[in-house]
C-alpha cells in the first residue's frame, strides 16, 4: 500500500459514542444540527441494501424518541455549508420519514479514503453489511485506494484468507451475486462455487433443497462441476458432521467405491494439533 497509513477508521469512537482517542481531536470540528436537507449520500458507503422492517422499527423509534445519536458528517466538497453522510445512513432515511426536518450532526474531517474506512468498519462491526457489499467495499480500498490484502485486513480487524475469499465472491455469475445481496444465498454456500462454469444451477439447487454451507462444500469438492445430490453417501455425511461436533474441528472423509478412503482432520494452531495429538495417542 502506497502513502501514509493512519489509525483503523480514526472517527469511530466518536461515532459510537466512546471516549475519543488522542490523534481524534483535530478530525472533530464540532457537534451541531442541521437541515435534513443538507445531508447527501456518502459516495462511498458501501451499504446498499436496507431492511424495510428493521427500517420502519428505526421510525417509530426516532418518532417516539429523537435522534439520541448524531450522524457522522463531513463537508461537502462541492457545495458549501452541505454536508456528506460518514456514518449513520438509515438514521438520516429514517428520520426524514418520521417527518424531522434538523438532525443532530458530528462533522468530522475526514479524507476520501478515511470516511469509506469508517463506513465499512461501522457496518461491518453492526453486521449490516451483505457479503457482497462488504467485498465491493474491499475492492474499492484495494483499486481506488492502493490498499493491499494485509492493510485491508488489518484495517477490518479480519483475517488475510477472509478478505480474499469475500473478493472471490465478486467473481460469481451476476444471478448468483444478486442471490448473496437478497440474502437467499450464504457466502458459505456460495464460495465453493467460485470457478465452477455451472454455479447459477448449483446455485438454485442449493436454495431450492436447503442444502447447508458444509454439505455444498463437501459436493463439491468431491465432484467439482457435476454437482448431483446422489453422489454423496447420507451416511459419510452424518458421520463427518458428527466427528467435526466432538472435536470442534474441520473433518473430510473421502470413501472410494470399494469401501477404501481417508480421514482428513485440518488444525489451524498449535493448540488443535496438540489436542489432535492428545486424542489419537491417548491409551
Amino acid at each position: 500500500m502506497s502513502g501514509k497509513k493512519k489509525g483503523l477508521g480514526r472517527g469511530l469512537s466518536a461515532l459510537f459514542g466512546d471516549e475519543k482517542p488522542k490523534n481524534l481531536s483535530k478530525e472533530i470540528r464540532q457537534s451541531n444540527t442541521v437541515s435534513i436537507s443538507d445531508l447527501s449520500r456518502n459516495p462511498y458507503q458501501p451499504r446498499q441494501h436496507f431492511s424495510e422492517e428493521k427500517l420502519e422499527e428505526l421510525v417509530n423509534s426516532i418518532k417516539k424518541n429523537g435522534i439520541i445519536q448524531p450522524i457522522a458528517v463531513r463537508p461537502n466538497k462541492l457545495e458549501s455549508g452541505k454536508y456528506e453522510i460518514v456514518a449513520g445512513e438509515r438514521r438520516w432515511i429514517a428520520a426524514q420519514r418520521a417527518g424531522l426536518h434538523d438532525i443532530p450532526v458530528t462533522i468530522l474531517d475526514l479524507s476520501d479514503v478515511e470516511s469509506l474506512e469508517v463506513a465499512i468498519v461501522e457496518n461491518i462491526q453492526r453486521d449490516d453489511l451483505n457479503p457482497i457489499e462488504e467485498a465491493r467495499g474491499f475492492k474499492r480500498l484495494n483499486q481506488e485506494f492502493k490498499y493491499d490484502h494485509e492493510s485491508i485486513s488489518k484495517l477490518m480487524s479480519k483475517s488475510r484468507s477472509h478478505i480474499s475469499n469475500t473478493l472471490r465472491l465478486l467473481t460469481l455469475p451476476p444471478d448468483v451475486i444478486a442471490m448473496l445481496e437478497e440474502g437467499t444465498l450464504s457466502s458459505g454456500q456460495a464460495r465453493p462455487l467460485i470457478g465452477i462454469t455451472n454455479a447459477s444451477s448449483i446455485a438454485e439447487e442449493i436454495v431450492s433443497k436447503n442444502y447447508s454451507a458444509r454439505k455444498v462444500e463437501y459436493l463439491t469438492r468431491n465432484k467439482k462441476g457435476n454437482f448431483k445430490e446422489k453422489q454423496v453417501d447420507a451416511n459419510i455425511l452424518k458421520a463427518q458432521e458428527k466427528i467435526e461436533k466432538i472435536l470442534g474441528l474441520k473433518i473430510n472423509i473421502s470413501n472410494r467405491k470399494n469401501n477404501s478412503g481417508k480421514i482428513t482432520i485440518e488444525y489451524k494452531d498449535l493448540d488443535q494439533f496438540e489436542l489432535i495429538s492428545n486424542l489419537l495417542t491417548k491409551n
